[in-house]
């Protein structure tokens, strides 16, 4: 009876040791090492550039499954900056973002697979942005990971996705070379 009781302990011991469970990290917004930004065409001449000051966001990341990984984010609509304030009121009213009727915009992840070096994925996940939601699909590419000076361990992802303003019910004129935005979202993950 014990040589089946030991035997079942040491099993349970190498199968636990065996299957990895996934890292919960916090994105870093409080030390300003993750970033919201977007891109858009200004009458097809140059870029207008700005970012969402405020966001919050966690994931899930373990490099030896890291098809298993999750990410979640919500971020403040009225947090839009564009380095212009008059613009910026413009693009949280009604013709924009409608930041008093839909004041977050969210992503979550369904699914994310890695290549074969666990550098670059494909993540899908659930858009919501102007009270639409949508399924999107994106590449990021992972910057690297490790501990930090303290105590601490981090893990570090970009990516960039481009959509289509019409399909989030965002329908203001801004010309025909500005019908699409560029989002991109630099994070910093500290590991809990």
């Amino acid at each position: 009876m014990k040589k089946i009781l030991l035997s079942a302990a040491v099993a349970a011991t190498l199968f636990g040791a065996n299957t990895a469970h996934a890292a919960d990290y916090v994105i870093d917004t409080q030390g300003a090492h993750a970033f919201v930004n977007f891109k858009i065409k200004h009458l097809g001449y140059s870029w207008l550039h700005g970012r969402f000051n405020t966001f919050e966001g966690s994931f899930s990341y373990d490099s030896a499954n890291p098809n298993a990984s999750q990410i979640m984010v919500n971020i403040d609509t009225k947090s839009i900056d564009s380095n212009h304030a008059e613009r910026d009121k413009h693009l949280r009213g009604g013709d924009f973002l409608n930041v008093d009727k839909f004041p977050k915009a969210t992503f979550k992840s369904t699914s994310i697979k890695f290549d074969e070096n666990g550098d670059e994925a494909d993540v899908t996940g659930e858009f919501t942005l102007h009270g639409v939601t949508k399924t999107i699909t994106f590449e990021i590419d992972k910057i690297g990971e490790g501990k930090d000076p303290w105590g601490g361990y981090r893990v570090g992802f970009e990516g960039e996705t481009s959509l289509k303003l019409a399909d989030y019910g965002i329908d203001y004129n801004l010309g025909p070379a500005s019908t699409y935005v560029d989002i991109g979202l630099y994070i910093e993950g500290v590991r809990k």
